[in-house]
């Protein structure tokens, strides 16, 4: 059974960590091919009438808030793909324990949507952009550039902040782009993360080919730019520097050179209503047969605990790259 601290409210797993984020998957299937990420012509996605319901959503996130958990994010896949999302926004950011309500996404649609998610109480997006040169990005992703940036503008005039620019950092892919990605954010005042590559599905362990410890990254950035200790409210495992003389901080992701277990506060809930313990490992535990056969809520929070006891101390992707065989849109992101 998990831990709870008698005298500390909460949601603990038995390494004493408490998990306060949820990191909530509305759609697994993504209007993107990035190469890391979903193999090319990949059609295995989950059926839609076994997707949770918003109502179902709802009830899940109320009971994880009712134990603790301040922070969700809507993650996919592409979250912008999931039909009314601003609508499921808005009841998540209503619901009493709720704190901070943010979104993932490739921000390919998100011209369409930043005002009404802005609206809906969303109030920081993380868009994940690997390349700002329109070709090399076609090639990543096999989409267009220009409705990202599009998107980014949106989502600064509908005043989400801080907006987050999550790149990958790829060796011979684009690693010649670190210092321009630096000032394309100083000049768009983005906040700019640096992220390893992880081997998660086929594809996460291909894109281990152009693995780029971000040590390297920092020293490189820091012989042109000026690098202060820097922090950032949040709940990521980001370790941040900020740029001197401007108000650009940068993070660094680094789950294989320099992984953040110990520190981890987060489950992931995927689309199907099942329930991850570990980005790095298959601890799960299915809440979705659960929801539709009626459980109560009290029932649901003890699942949620005993689901809390599977979470491993740690990921191997050092030890066991090739364990984890889903793709990482199954996971959400």
């Amino acid at each position: 059974m998990t831990r709870q601290h008698s005298n500390t409210p909460g949601l603990f797993d038995p390494y004493g960590r408490r998990v306060e984020y949820l990191r909530l998957s509305v759609a697994d299937k993504c209007n993107l091919r990035c190469f890391y990420c979903l193999p090319e012509g990949f059609r295995g996605f989950e059926e839609p009438d076994n997707w949770l319901r918003f109502d179902e959503i709802e009830r899940v996130v109320a009971v994880f808030a009712g134990l603790g958990v301040k922070r969700i994010r809507l993650t996919g896949g592409e979250p912008l793909v999931r039909r009314d999302l601003p609508r499921l926004a808005a009841r998540l950011a209503a619901l009493p324990g709720v704190e901070d309500l943010s979104l993932s996404t490739n921000a390919t649609l998100l011209q369409r949507h930043a005002g009404e998610l802005r609206q809906a109480g969303v109030s920081r997006i993380n868009v994940s952009l690997d390349s700002l040169r329109p070709g090399r990005f076609k090639d990543i992703t096999g989409g267009s550039l220009a409705p990202v940036l599009a998107g980014l503008q949106a989502a600064k005039s509908a005043g989400f902040a801080p907006i987050k620019i999550n790149m990958l950092a790829l060796r011979d892919i684009n690693d010649d782009e670190f210092e321009d990605m630096v000032e394309f954010c100083i000049e768009h005042d983005f906040t700019l993360r640096f992220i390893e590559t992880m081997p998660v599905g086929s594809t996460g362990r291909a894109a281990g080919n152009h693995y780029l410890d971000l040590q390297t990254v920092r020293q490189r950035l820091a012989r042109r730019f000026e690098l202060l200790p820097g922090v950032m409210s949040g709940g990521g495992p980001a370790r941040y520097v900020q740029v001197s003389g401007t108000d650009l901080r940068i993070g660094f992701i680094t789950p294989i050179s320099q992984h953040f277990c110990a520190t981890c506060n987060r489950v992931r809930l995927a689309v199907d209503g099942t329930l991850y313990l570990c980005l790095g490992q298959d601890h799960q535990y299915p809440l979705r047969p659960l929801l539709r056969r009626g459980i109560s809520d009290a029932g649901l929070q003890d699942a949620i605990i005993e689901a809390l006891a599977l979470k491993p101390e740690r990921h191997e992707f050092r030890d066991k790259p090739g364990q984890v065989v889903r793709f990482m849109s199954m996971t959400g992101g």
